[in-house]
């Protein structure tokens, strides 16, 4: 009786983070389900442990987690986020011949939803599948800039100037030889919900090649977040 019972107020709660058009603090949650504060962050820890909720921090607002958005949709009720990006992989493949990968944030790192591959023999790792750290990569980046509750170990200074620039870039970090350039994707509520990225050997993705790949880079995620349903003031429709 007690485990259906924790599995019913579990539920409660994921219903009302998702059903909610902005992110729930923990009090706002106990209150709306009348549960008490203590249980009620007990069972966010252990729906955040899942993927299926997440927060910044314990004092950060809840939102849906990477499980839920790996299925983020707008109308279609049968369209997955990847389904959504399908298009824009294949573009940006195209356009720069290099390795394209879909990206989520999780608790404890980026997963690698999907991925186009490079038409180069050197650069075709498969990157599905596989959880890379934030620090270290592009689209990791792409999370920590546009999280307003980054980590304090985060270069502050570096993560300004991505905004600024609209895109991250990992240079010989994640691995020596290895770079990359990630822009961010926005769901319907203004959240970063996934990264575009471009990767390949460094020797390739010289410092004018990113430049020359930033643009199209940034504007297929822009034309995904529309997608998305988010709406840029700056931009009009994302």
């Amino acid at each position: 009786m007690a485990g259906s019972q924790a599995v019913d107020r579990a539920a409660q709660l994921l219903v009302r983070v998702v059903e909610s058009a902005r992110p729930l603090g923990v009090g706002e949650l106990a209150e709306a389900t009348e549960l008490p504060k203590s249980t009620t962050s007990r069972l966010l820890a252990a729906l955040e442990r899942q993927g299926l909720l997440q927060r910044d921090c314990d004092r950060s607002p809840v939102r849906p987690g990477p499980v839920l958005l790996r299925f983020a949709q707008r109308t279609e009720p049968d369209v997955t986020l990847v389904d959504l990006a399908d298009d824009h992989l294949d573009a940006l493949a195209e356009e720069s011949g290099e390795t394209v990968n879909l990206g989520v944030p999780t608790p404890l790192g980026v997963d690698q939803l999907s991925q186009r591959d490079s038409r180069h023999f050197i650069g075709s790792t498969n990157w599905v599948g596989k959880r890379v750290p934030y620090h270290l990569t592009a689209n990791g980046k792409v999370f920590l800039a546009w999280d307003a509750a980054a980590s304090e170990q985060s270069n502050l200074e570096e993560l300004g100037a991505i905004r600024a620039r609209g895109y991250a870039t990992a240079v010989d970090e994640l691995e020596v030889g290895l770079t990359a350039l990630a822009a961010p994707v926005f769901g319907g509520d203004g959240n970063t919900i996934a990264a575009l990225s471009i990767s390949g050997p460094t020797i390739r993705l010289t410092r004018s090649r990113i430049e020359e790949l930033a643009p199209g880079l940034v504007q297929h995620a822009h034309a995904l977040s529309s997608k998305l349903g988010y709406q840029d003031d700056k931009r009009g429709a994302a």
